[in-house]
């Protein structure tokens, strides 16, 4: 499948920038579970809403690492999905 091009380099650039920054946003928030972990006792470690907040920063994080990722696709190959579907894009 061959993607035609229908961004312009401006719009490129938007959505390669743009991808990376999410692209790094995503894996700063999969490395948050350890960054904020800290030693404490075995009662606390086993509380629930340190699991749930473990879990919802590594959910965010692959959210934003596949949202970040398909950008600089976008941005890297010159394809925009939105455009692909019959939308006009300001950029």
């Amino acid at each position: 499948m061959a993607f035609a091009c229908n961004i312009d380099r401006k719009g490129r650039t938007i959505r390669s920038v743009a991808g990376a920054v999410t692209l790094a946003s995503g894996l700063v928030l999969l490395l948050m579970p350890i960054l904020l972990s800290a030693p404490t006792d075995s009662a606390a470690a086993a509380a629930p809403e340190s699991t749930d907040r473990a879990t919802a920063f590594v959910v965010a994080g692959i959210a934003a690492c596949i949202g970040g990722g398909f950008m600089l696709f976008e941005g890297l190959v010159g394809w925009c999905a939105v455009r692909a579907m019959g939308f006009k894009t300001p950029v």
